[in-house]
């Protein structure tokens, strides 16, 4: 089994802050990573060669940086914790880099159209959601992300962490953040004009236990090619779900108390309506990845290897956990860095993955060890 004999095949060494990001273009042969030194660099990752460094022009760390499809790999979109969204084009006579978009607050994920080289999704801790359409540069914010509550009271404003758009079916996105849904939207319901409201999730997504634990949030979300749905929780587990285990429009309901116990409970506390619960109990229970710790930063969770079979994440010990996506078995535990692993990302094509996190240098990983490798005895310290 090639995830078995997975070892660091090299280390990218320039960047001169933690790696936030790591991402590879359509084809597989190059790496763009982005990083507190606020720097985006193009890696010939075969070689460990930096191919290109720039400026992104943020003024604080980067936090994701992609390629736009079909460019030439010379159309890029970044975001960072200053707020901004910003493009870069790489031009025979350097890289020219422009502000698209504004959010208050960071901004810690980008999801772009699928196959599109225009269009692409931001999501930000101001719980908005923006479109940016590079043809006409022109933002348009959806819709601000709220949390579930009781219409009398304030209901407070969901700090969105990722974002992801359904590969089978790009009519569709989720965003998860700083409470315990994912929500599924579908963008065929926003009216250009402004005519009619949006930002009314079509499913939302949520393991039962989970279910009004005000405690818990979510830091990372990935699509698998079969329009599963992979979510990461804040000092919980990593959970997947089907289409088909979704919770409805509306999962919660406060009807059920009273004016004097809903006001006891305060405007956020919600119970479960009758027909969500028959819903959880209908639905099969998501499958589960155990093993790693994700309490310490914001982190991704991604699918790896052929038809999206494994499971992978980093963790706070600084090891990469490796998972069958069937069954949930821990494959693969790997000494990665010596801080907190983040982001994880499986090349396009073929059994490699990247890493990075805390530490400067970003680690790639090719099946290449003679021997299969085994967990290690003292995984549970």
């Amino acid at each position: 089994d090639l995830v078995l004999r997975l070892d660091i095949y090299k280390k990218l060494e320039k960047h001169r802050g933690c790696v936030n990001t790591v991402s590879f273009n359509a084809d597989g042969n190059i790496l763009v990573s982005g990083s507190d030194d606020r720097r985006v660099i193009l890696w010939d990752w075969e070689t460990g060669n930096a191919k290109l460094v720039f400026q992104s022009g943020h003024v604080n760390n980067v936090f994701q940086a992609k390629f736009m499809p079909y460019t030439d790999d010379r159309c890029l979109v970044t975001c960072a914790a200053d707020g901004q969204v910003r493009h870069a084009q790489i031009l025979e006579r350097g890289v020219e880099t422009r502000l698209l978009a504004k959010h208050q607050g960071q901004v810690h994920k980008l999801a772009i159209e699928p196959g599109s080289p225009h269009i692409f999704y931001t999501c930000g801790e101001d719980g908005l959601v923006q479109h940016i359409d590079l043809r006409t540069a022109a933002a348009t914010e959806l819709f601000a992300c709220h949390a579930i509550g009781d219409s009398r009271g304030f209901i407070p404003v969901i700090q969105l962490n990722d974002i992801a758009i359904d590969p089978m079916n790009p009519n569709l996105f989720a965003v998860v953040g700083s409470d315990e849904y994912a929500r599924l939207y579908d963008i065929r319901k926003y009216k250009w004009d402004g005519s009619t409201v949006f930002g009314q999730p079509t499913e939302y997504f949520c393991p039962p236990h989970l279910i009004g634990d005000d405690q818990v949030g979510i830091t990372g979300l990935a699509f698998s090619d079969q329009s599963e749905l992979l979510v990461s929780y804040n000092a919980e587990f990593i959970y997947l779900f089907t289409q088909d285990m979704g919770l409805g429009p509306n999962p919660v309901s406060s009807s059920p108390l009273s004016g004097s116990d809903a006001s006891e409970m305060g405007p956020d506390h919600s119970v479960m309506s009758a027909s969500a619960m028959e819903k959880v109990d209908e639905k099969a229970i998501p499958q589960v990845y155990k093993g790693h710790r994700n309490c310490e930063t914001v982190k991704g969770v991604s699918f790896f290897g052929p038809k999206s079979k494994y499971v992978v994440s980093g963790s706070d010990c600084g090891r990469i956990f490796i998972w069958n996506k069937k069954g949930g078995a821990l494959l693969r535990v790997m000494e990665a860095d010596k801080h907190v692993v983040n982001c994880t990302e499986s090349h396009p094509h073929t059994t490699i993955l990247a890493s990075s996190g805390i530490e400067k240098d970003i680690k790639i990983w090719t099946p290449m060890a003679a021997e299969k490798a085994t967990l290690p005895a003292n995984i549970e310290q």
